[in-house]
């Protein structure tokens, strides 16, 4: 039998012995690579638009082109994109979130079965993060979730086939419904002064949407679906646009237009923001071979729940674990504290995490400078033992980055989230009742 570490020198010896496919830890940097448009991948109805706006990079996310650049790096690149959002208001084309509509007698049924929270307690017109796990308990999804009425939800999709998932679970229509995707493509509207513009955009009444929240309205002589969530952390709102391929410009533009007195600037959407509000990015921070207990998202996994769901078993026998004092995961994902120059764009490979003693221990997923706490901050996995909060620990940075060149950089373990949102999570919120689930 080959033997990994002696025909693959270059793979790190880091512990990913519960995984069937291990996460690609070589350290390749930046390649030079341009991206192919084709018609293989699709366009979303605003592509044209970002590119309009000044879009120079993008990557694929849903089968679906994404922008993730419009400010060039000569002139601040993504931490100019970062200040916009944090001072002001800005527009991002999230029309990759793809939205899978789940809709007849037997919705809510259906939908109870494959979230792990109670769809019951979704009320018509309003929202919930959710996971979807499979039967192992991996994390196949993390949309939000939208009831638009009785017998009609929205899943507004992270980077996963989930409508495949969703129609091989309803082999022989075991429940009466419809799963498909619809012609609905939403916007994010995210910043401190998202509120006044939407105010100006669908009128007062959206200033008392809730969290989570939803309304009818029209953009543009468009018809769309508001909701009080985001991306980022900041107060914003997303706007869901109806029959998308024929009103997308309609939308766009009257967004930019009455935006120009706020300061609106279209960005990508913020990863350096979402890092610090301790959102995560699936694909990136987890996926479909990672645990909700491994990646702070146990508050998704209530206790209470009394109905059946894909993955409960699984579930429920890992939580059992945890609660023995048996931690029985490889690694944990944690936040990081970590020195060196500031990291200000995104992360080409999962840089290498050592121990005290310089020992290959984990890998980070998400890192970026945070202006606010003056240091670079992540996501990264560690073993359990190591996950204690103020753990020391160092991170293998790229030259660019390292103050001391061939030397790994100093780290700690900290608390995530590393600031605070203009909403607490429902991990916040569920801590602050001293419950480990959400309701």
């Amino acid at each position: 039998m080959a033997d990994p570490k002696r025909d693959h020198p270059n793979v790190p010896e880091i512990d990913q012995s519960d995984r069937c496919v291990p996460v690609n830890l070589r350290q390749s940097g930046p390649t030079p690579v341009e991206m192919l448009i084709s018609t293989r991948v699709r366009k979303s109805a605003f592509w044209h638009l970002s590119v309009e706006a000044g879009c120079w990079r993008a990557t694929v996310y849903n089968r679906m082109y994404h922008p993730r650049g419009y400010v060039k790096p000569e002139d601040g690149g993504a931490m100019m994109e970062y200040h916009a959002l944090v001072n002001r208001v800005t527009l991002w084309n999230v029309a990759v979130e793809r939205q899978i509509r789940v809709k007849g007698p037997d919705a809510e049924a259906f939908v109870d079965f494959v979230i792990t929270r109670d769809a019951t307690r979704i009320a018509p017109m309003r929202g919930k993060y959710s996971i979807l796990c499979n039967e192992a308990g991996g994390i196949l999804n993390d949309p939000v979730l939208l009831r638009l009425a009785e017998d009609e939800f929205w899943f507004s999709l992270s980077d996963s086939d989930l409508m495949l998932w969703l129609q091989g679970v309803n082999i022989g229509r075991r429940w009466d419904v419809d799963i498909d995707e619809i012609d609905v493509s939403p916007l994010q509207i995210q910043g401190p002064r998202s509120e006044a513009l939407m105010a100006e955009l669908v009128g007062e009444a959206v200033r008392d949407l809730p969290y989570y929240g939803l309304m009818e309205a029209e953009i543009g002589g468009a018809p769309v679906v508001v909701s009080q969530t985001g991306f980022s952390g900041e107060k914003g709102y997303e706007v869901y646009v109806r029959d998308s391929m024929a009103n997308a410009e309609a939308v766009w533009y009257a967004i930019r237009g009455q935006g120009a007195r706020h300061g609106l600037r279209v960005i990508a959407p913020a990863h350096h923001r979402r890092i610090e509000a301790g959102i995560l990015s699936w694909g990136q921070d987890m996926d479909a071979e990672t645990s909700p207990f491994q990646v702070n998202l146990a508050f998704q996994v209530p206790r209470e729940k009394a109905a059946d769901y894909i993955g409960k078993a699984a579930l429920e026998r890992q939580r059992a674990e945890i609660d023995a004092g048996r931690y029985p995961f490889a690694l944990k994902l944690v936040g990081l504290k970590i020195g060196g120059k500031p990291i200000t764009d995104y992360a080409p490979d999962f840089w290498l995490i050592q121990d005290s003693d310089g020992q290959r221990v984990g890998y980070v997923t998400s890192p970026w400078w945070s202006p606010e706490l003056e240091t670079n901050i992540a996501l990264g996995y560690v073993p359990w033992a190591l996950s204690g909060v103020g753990t020391a620990l160092q991170v293998e940075l790229p030259e660019k980055y390292s103050r001391v060149s061939g030397k790994p950089t100093a780290a700690a373990v900290t608390e995530v989230p590393f600031r605070p949102s203009a909403h607490p999570s429902a991990r916040e919120q569920a801590k602050a009742h001293g419950r480990d689930w959400a309701d």
